[in-house]
């Protein structure tokens, strides 16, 4: 499968997953070992990779040597939140700049404050961050977001968490007919088919925590994802058929089919 490229680097995997949820460090390891995933997402309020000593650290199990981190500001609802949280996981990654923004704007929905998200947008990028940004599936602010230069643009497929699906493709749709930087559906993923419906509609990535992390068997959960999104990219860039509404075309050929009344005619 063709490669995914973001702030110029190349990854084999189009599958990213976050780190929050699962019972343990080690199944959220197993979870992503069984993803294939490359992009690890870390909640920076949430989760603990140095700021915190004496506690477990996620860089134990999930060493930047083997995986790109995704910091993002998942629980920020203010531009001050947000930009501070990020500076502080550059200085905690040893500068690293690619990092994943997101402002929130209500505590129960958790959709996205766009007003305040445009606004961290341009700090982070006049200080050299490479932002990946999570915005609502509104086909101007994506492009507003990549304007101000964000390396990835990151529409909700429905409200993080809710694993409702892709509730509206048309939108999504115009978004990357548009975008000239990647397309990650992020949030609402809730089984394998979502992935490959993302996918299939030619999305370059899709993002995913709840949907693993929450199903009963989460390791089993995230080969499916895997293979989900495999499966889509491979349909995309396969084409798939015209719809037909009303219009039947049979699969084998029909000339020289033996018909009742040939075998008729024959006797």
């Amino acid at each position: 499968m063709d490669n995914l490229i973001i702030a110029g680097k190349t990854y084999s995997s189009r599958l990213l997953v976050g780190t929050g949820k699962y019972k343990d460090f080690a199944e959220t390891r197993a979870s992503i070992d069984a993803s294939g995933a490359q992009i690890i997402t870390v909640a920076i309020r949430r989760t603990n990779i140095g700021q915190n000593p004496g506690e477990p650290n996620l860089l134990d199990i999930l060493p930047p040597s083997q995986y790109t981190l995704l910091p993002n500001t998942a629980g920020c609802f203010t531009v001050d939140d947000a930009v501070r949280t990020l500076r502080l996981a550059r200085e905690l990654l040893d500068g690293h700049s690619l990092v994943k923004l997101e402002v929130l704007g209500d505590p129960k929905t958790l959709f996205p404050n766009m007003v305040e998200t445009l606004k961290a947008a341009e700090i982070l990028v006049k200080e050299n961050f490479q932002v990946m940004v999570y915005t609502s599936d509104d086909p101007i602010l994506a492009r507003q977001l990549e304007e101000i230069g964000c390396v990835a643009v990151m529409p909700l497929a429905s409200l993080i968490g809710s694993g409702m699906g892709i509730l509206n493709p048309w939108n999504l749709q115009i978004i990357i007919d548009n975008a000239k930087v990647p397309v990650i559906v992020d949030a609402g993923v809730g089984t394998a088919s979502d992935a490959a419906i993302a996918m299939e509609l030619g999305c370059d990535g899709v993002l995913m925590n709840t949907a693993i992390a929450a199903a009963q068997r989460p390791i089993l959960m995230a080969s499916a994802m895997r293979k989900g999104v495999e499966a889509g990219r491979e349909a995309y860039l396969a084409g798939r058929m015209a719809k037909k509404l009303y219009s039947a075309s049979p699969s084998s050929p029909v000339t020289g089919v033996i018909s009742s009344s040939s075998k008729d005619q024959a006797a």
